[in-house]
């Protein structure tokens, strides 16, 4: 293996692996802590009336496509499926870009989503430790 495309596959698998860190603890959210998730629906994306039942859904459906995500299962639809979900929450997240300093935390998603480009992008390059992959 020529030296730069094991870096490049290594640096895959770590971008793969800590974007699935944090979208797993977003579905988690969902299933061990509702309350806070409704809270997230209702201030971010403009749906209050959430319930538990529907949240527990959603929860298990992002988990199962974040696990085939991070087997690096199915990229072109699991890959977009992660870009899309976090492009979405950073675009929800804009007021809190307007006054940074009382939202640094929220500044962290943006080079996550460049991260997801990236993945996106170089999908069929990501194989380390992967199911199926080359």
């Amino acid at each position: 293996m020529h030296s730069d495309s094991g870096r490049l596959r290594i640096s895959l698998l770590l971008l793969r692996i800590t974007v699935f860190m944090v979208m797993a603890m977003w579905s988690l959210d969902k299933l061990l802590m509702p309350g806070h998730a409704a809270a997230v629906f209702g201030n971010f994306y403009g749906f209050p009336d959430i319930g538990a039942g529907l949240l527990l859904a959603i929860g298990l459906v992002q988990l199962a496509v974040e696990i085939a995500f991070v087997l690096g299962l199915w990229r072109l639809w699991t890959y977009g499926y992660v870009l899309i979900a976090h492009g979405i929450s950073t675009l929800s997240s804009w007021r809190q870009y307007l006054d940074p300093f009382d939202n640094l935390l929220f500044f962290a998603a943006i080079p996550m989503l460049g991260a997801c480009i990236a993945l996106f992008l170089m999908r069929d390059d990501d194989t380390l430790l992967t199911i199926g992959g080359r």
